[in-house]
């Protein structure tokens, strides 16, 4: 099935497509940003760097202030964004202690 842009949608089953097809999308950008994550454990020299609240604070800033800016529930957005950070922050302390 092709994949149609929302606008040009006109059944479920064209919708259902779409939002699948964005899924695996969206699963190959997080497999990338955790690649980063792994990245991070292999260049912090010490286990305590992982955390880092004001880097934390600041990219749930952004998403909130990217979500607003495309219309989307920015507070919701956020909320997403406080819970993608936390599971980064206990996968790169994951990694961190598988290289040690």
């Amino acid at each position: 099935m092709t994949i149609l842009a929302p606008e040009d949608c006109t059944t479920m089953a064209e919708v259902r497509a779409g939002v699948d097809a964005t899924d695996r999308e969206l699963m190959a950008l997080l497999a990338r940003r955790f690649g980063y994550m792994d990245a991070a454990a292999r260049i912090k020299p010490e286990r305590g760097h992982v955390r880092d609240e004001a880097r934390k604070a600041a990219v749930i800033a952004n998403a909130h202030a990217d979500a607003g800016e495309r219309a989307l529930p920015a507070q919701e957005i956020a909320d997403l964004w406080e819970r993608l950070v936390e599971v980064s922050i206990a996968y790169e302390l994951a990694a961190f202690d598988r290289r040690r």
